[in-house]
């Protein structure tokens, strides 16, 4: 009786019933890890996930069953509460003055969006599903609440994959945006030195928010979650009467939400669905999108030039594709070292808050054609 008792303790163990895939998971988990404590990519975000992974694919921990921590902890991301909140704390954090003192800006962050839509095309060439396809095309975004957001409607069987890539691809900004930036554009272009924008009113910031909410509902109902809570959060930041607000939004709700939405995109990479000929296709495809993103809005800055009376840094149009302030940070540094005396950031993060809220806006359309 006692060795029947010792042996169902054995076989029913985690060990025991470890296969060599979650071995697998395990390894990628700790590369995240790795990337997240030494390299410093996305720590936030990359070291949740990676415990989440770790937890969703220890054998017989019943985590992500009903009634399992990981299961509840999910239903966020399940019922689509995550994302907008995590974009409620991104609008308290950002000030659309450069974009509102440069409108021409909004149009750099819509062309980097292009990565999305012909990566969806070339999904679907690959024999992906509409939904899937979708799913996967928006990770050109570099938008992870975004990619979530839709993921989690079209393809939730996705999310682990898509969202991985999605702040990967977020993460190695510094390392895949400066040699696309410098193949496209000459050292002269490098070195235009673009004039201080006006300062911004109050009344223009808040004026902005209730134009792009309300608008931007009115014709892409879709986006609704994610512009009104962008929006959202902006108005607080900007109204000057609700500071205790926008203070709470951008710190202590976004640390809580970011802990949770972390933990739950690694709940979604169990072995079985992750270990997948797909999931490579999803990081590469990815890539792709994400690349020609970046392509697509310096070669329209570079056309833009033709026609501008003012000289406009083509290094600034990779700062479209949403990664924010990452993106606009690369801007600034590829062109400081072409001209020491170069000064991009603010002109830089025009295109950057114009490219969050044209991935927001991307993703409402993918989700009123597909969903």
């Amino acid at each position: 009786m006692y060795l029947d008792l010792v042996q169902g303790l054995i076989t029913e163990s985690g060990i025991y019933n470890l296969t060599y895939k979650e071995i697998i998971m395990f390894v990628i988990a700790g590369i995240l890890i790795y990337l997240a404590i030494e390299k410093k990519y996305e720590p936030l975000l990359l070291l949740p996930i990676a415990i989440g992974m770790i937890l969703a694919n220890l054998p017989m921990s019943g985590l992500m069953k009903e009634g399992g921590l990981l299961y509840y902890i999910y239903k966020g991301v399940d019922l689509g509460i995550y994302p907008p909140l995590i974009f409620l704390g991104i609008g308290a954090m950002t000030d659309f003055g450069p974009l509102i003192a440069n409108p021409k800006s909004i149009l750099l962050g819509a062309s980097a969006q292009i990565g999305i839509f012909f990566t969806l095309i070339g999904a679907r060439l690959l024999k992906f599903s509409l939904p899937e396809a979708a799913s996967t095309s928006i990770i050109g975004g570099a938008d992870g609440p975004t990619a979530i957001f839709l993921t989690s409607r079209l393809s939730p069987e996705l999310l682990g994959a898509v969202a991985i890539a999605a702040y990967s691809y977020m993460a190695l900004v510094p390392i895949i945006q400066p040699p696309l930036m410098k193949w496209l554009t000459t050292e002269k272009e490098r070195q235009i030195k673009m004039y201080q924008l006006r300062e911004v009113s109050r009344v223009e910031k808040l004026l902005f928010a209730f134009l792009v909410m309300v608008l931007g509902i009115l014709f892409i109902p879709s986006a609704g979650a994610l512009l009104g809570s962008l929006m959202l959060g902006n108005i607080l930041k900007e109204s000057g009467v609700t500071e205790r607000l926008a203070e709470t939004a951008r710190n202590s709700l976004i640390n809580i939400v970011t802990i949770f939405l972390g933990i739950s995109v690694g709940a979604k990479t169990q072995a079985e669905l992750f270990l997948t000929w797909q999931t490579l296709m999803i990081i590469g495809l990815g890539l792709i999108a994400f690349a020609i993103g970046t392509i697509s809005g310096l070669l329209f800055a570079k056309l833009m030039n033709k026609f501008s009376k003012t000289k406009v840094n083509p290094l600034i149009g990779s700062a479209g594709v949403s990664a924010v302030p990452m993106a606009a940070r690369v801007s600034q540094k590829v062109g400081y070292e072409a001209n020491p005396s170069n000064h991009l950031l603010m002109h830089a993060m025009g295109p950057n808050v114009a490219g969050v809220i044209g991935s927001a806006t991307a993703a409402g359309v993918l989700l009123t054609l597909v969903g």
